[in-house]
């Protein structure tokens, strides 16, 4: 590994405190719910490992720079926690902008723990200072693509916006239901108005639509505008990214939010140390947890673990993430290399297909497990 000088002072064991940068979306146009999810998992494990003694005496410190969901602010944001002798940067939701963060960490030498982001391509070029908890796109949305083939699906329209993560989440699904029988038929939402997406569907005869699209437009009116067609009663709306998890979603459709499968990574039942955490989030954040809020604590119980057993060091840091063995609040937590993934990756947390049920649309229904 081609290995920077570590920065003065980094070795430090006077009592200051050890500090985290943490990269989150907590502004339009960035997932505002998923940032404030993934906030509280980073500062409840923040504040768990302080109160057990932090790192060697050491108190953590997290550095909150908003992302915005702009990767441009996300990669000055890096610079700056650099700067700010950050020994290691965690988070970020949404994945151009985890991408833009994860080049320039690259090229820094600066360790990033991304919590949530799912692209497979983070970095152009296989790289030792990333590691990454998601599962990779492809893992997660070819588990969905086989629910929906599963439920009889087969002629599979997806209303997309322009986008590396869209794009990408288009050419899974088409790789992946194409030699399974199905169809993928794409509609361009910078052409067509919610309405007209409708005489679409009808036009090609699909039987499910996905939305590969942003939250709240134009997510909320095509949903809206689905459900009143009456020529559209059966249709499937799903949507891959997980709109739906997010109490917004709900707030937004009221019913019309039920019935949308989503992917969440989350095990079937959690364990003692996951319903523990989930009790506390559920306090923090005054709603239940999503998943996002989950991988948020993961991230920073992993580094933790990387900072008690190997130091402050930014090279030491990124050599360790192979030797990563960590129980999380969803299993245990382990890196490796794996094809197709530039990044050191838990393969996998675990996936599930839900959606909210439409007799109680706050409770979630598990359909199918990854």
């Amino acid at each position: 590994m081609n290995t920077p000088p570590s920065p003065p002072g980094s070795e430090r064991t006077d009592g200051s405190a050890v500090r985290i940068g943490a990269l989150v979306p907590l502004t339009r146009p960035g997932w505002v719910d998923a940032g404030r999810h993934l906030l509280a998992g980073l500062e409840l494990s923040v504040r768990e490992v302080n109160d057990a003694g932090g790192i060697a005496g050491r108190p953590l410190e997290l550095v909150v720079r908003d992302t915005a969901a702009d990767p441009q602010r996300a990669a000055a944001a890096v610079d700056e926690l650099a700067r700010l002798d950050v020994a290691a940067l965690v988070g970020e939701y949404h994945s151009v902008v985890a991408r833009a963060a994860a080049a320039r960490a690259d090229a820094l030498g600066l360790p990033f723990l991304c919590s949530s982001a799912v692209l497979d391509a983070l970095t152009e070029q296989p790289t030792e200072w990333v590691a990454r908890l998601a599962p990779a796109q492809s893992h997660g949305w070819q588990i969905y693509a086989d629910f929906v083939l599963g439920a009889g699906h087969s002629r599979i329209a997806v209303a997309a916006e322009p986008s590396v993560y869209w794009a990408s989440g288009a050419r899974i699904l088409r790789d992946h239901l194409a030699p399974r029988g199905g169809t993928l038929i794409e509609l361009d939402m910078r052409a067509l108005t919610p309405e007209a997406v409708c005489d679409e569907l009808v036009g090609h005869r699909a039987t499910a639509l996905l939305l590969l699209v942003g939250h709240p437009e134009p997510a909320v009116p095509i949903v809206k505008s689905v459900r009143r067609d009456q020529r559209l009663a059966e249709i499937l709306i799903g949507a891959p990214a997980g709109q739906p998890e997010f109490s917004e979603f709900a707030t937004s459709l009221g019913d019309d939010s039920a019935a949308i499968p989503f992917l969440r990574y989350l095990p079937e039942r959690l364990s003692p140390l996951g319903a523990r955490v989930e009790t506390a989030l559920r306090e923090r954040l005054a709603e239940a947890p999503s998943f996002v809020a989950f991988e948020g604590y993961d991230t920073i119980a992993v580094l933790t673990d990387v900072l008690r057993s190997h130091g402050t060091d930014r090279a030491r840091i990124a050599e360790s993430w192979p030797r990563v063995a960590v129980e999380g609040t969803r299993g245990q937590i382990r890196f490796s290399r794996t094809p197709g993934i530039s990044v050191w990756q838990w393969a996998w947390a675990p996936v599930q297909v839900v959606d909210r049920d439409p007799a109680e649309p706050d409770r979630f229904r598990i359909l199918h497990i990854g």
